[in-house]
């Protein structure tokens, strides 16, 4: 939390007194923080203030953002910070360490019928069984989508994960979860992000001509009704459709794969950023599989995806990766994301989804250069 914080307030040249209000977005470790903003107070040393600690699964990194923006945008404040924090290895996440370690009593009783890779992996085979794909080829999209990742990854000093891989090697994985192997699951990782919000004016008051701005900012929850629809078959998910097409209208974007720079999306597996395209209307359904064989959304295709190497590259500390996927947004559009610079990006598209396929928070963030 204290260097997320230090940098970024370094970053924007401003002192602790003059952040106005604070939202703390933390998922999983109450047996550390409880449900008050205080400890972020505490850790950064932020005086008579006042810390609003969000939650919502994965998405409570844009949660906290989302409670930054909108006390900006009110008027309510001048200078807000959202910062998202997660001890994963703390709390027993993922069995690291084993269940009950911190977790309480009840930690065995936590969500026993599920795991992430195997909710997802349902998300692949519902996908495979929709579109009629074989096998080997939905395993060698996905199998790209982390190969294209790692690439990214390799170039980024902050990534977890730094080697790259080649898409046979991804294929002949152990298997983790049917038919998701080693190279389609994120990693588990601890880590923290911050953003500094204030208004455009007093952005170009501290110099900066050309500030990173908020063109959308969109949250959709579900309420499990997709298991119920008639044309629902588990290959798709439905809240991040819902919110796309909101967060484009609020941007003023009609053509988004032409409007689009650039994306961060929520890779916890490979095949949620190969269904992810689609349900942003960037590729027609049933064909991101081919749009990402294609080199697509390479860095050096029409439509560059997780520069930064991704949840793959990063693992997935709950809270954090929403703010991590707006950081390589801001770094992208201020022209400073190094040997992984895009030419002249414009617009990024940042995704964060929390839960899973089929009782999900969808959360899309379009920001943009200034008044562009």
């Amino acid at each position: 939390m204290v260097e997320a914080f230090e940098e970024c307030r370094l970053d924007a040249g401003l002192t602790r007194d003059d952040i106005d209000a604070a939202w703390l977005g933390t998922g999983m470790p109450e047996v550390h923080v409880g449900k008050t903003g205080m400890p972020l107070a505490i850790a950064l040393r932020l005086q008579n203030i006042p810390v609003t600690r969000v939650e919502n699964l994965c998405a409570a990194g844009t949660e906290a953002f989302r409670g930054a923006v909108l006390g900006v945008a009110a008027g309510a404040y001048d200078t807000c910070l959202a910062l998202g924090v997660e001890k994963l290895k703390d709390v027993g996440y993922g069995g690291l360490p084993a269940w009950g370690s911190n977790l309480g009593s009840l930690a065995w009783l936590w969500q026993p019928q599920v795991t992430a890779p195997g909710a997802f992996g349902q998300l692949a085979t519902g996908y495979q069984a929709k579109h009629g794909l074989a096998f080997e080829d939905l395993k060698r999209a996905m199998a790209q989508v982390s190969v294209k990742s790692h690439d990214n990854g390799a170039l980024n000093p902050k990534a977890h994960l730094r080697r790259p891989i080649d898409i046979e090697k991804a294929v002949a994985a152990p298997m983790v979860a049917y038919p998701l192997g080693l190279y389609d699951c994120c990693g588990v990782s601890d880590g923290a992000a911050a953003a500094i919000v204030t208004t455009v004016e007093r952005a170009r008051e501290m110099g900066i001509d050309r500030p990173v701005t908020v063109k959308a900012l969109q949250v959709v929850t579900s309420n499990c009704n997709e298991m119920f629809y008639d044309d629902w078959d588990g290959d798709r998910v439905l809240t991040t459709s819902t919110c796309a097409e909101m967060a484009y209208r609020e941007a003023g974007i009609e053509r988004p794969a032409a409007e689009l720079d650039l994306l961060e999306l929520h890779d916890c597996f490979s095949i949620t950023e190969l269904v992810t395209y689609e349900d942003l209307h960037l590729s027609e359904r049933g064909q991101a599989w081919r749009d990402v064989l294609d080199g697509r959304f390479n860095r050096d295709g029409a439509l560059p995806a997780q520069t930064d190497g991704g949840l793959k590259c990063f693992g997935h500390p709950i809270a954090a990766s929403g703010l991590r996927m707006m950081y390589e947004v801001y770094l992208q559009l201020r022209g400073r994301a190094g040997e992984r610079q895009l030419a002249n990006p414009r617009t990024g598209l940042v995704h964060n989804l929390g839960g899973y396929p089929y009782r999900s928070i969808a959360a899309i963030t379009i920001l943009g250069i200034g008044g562009e």
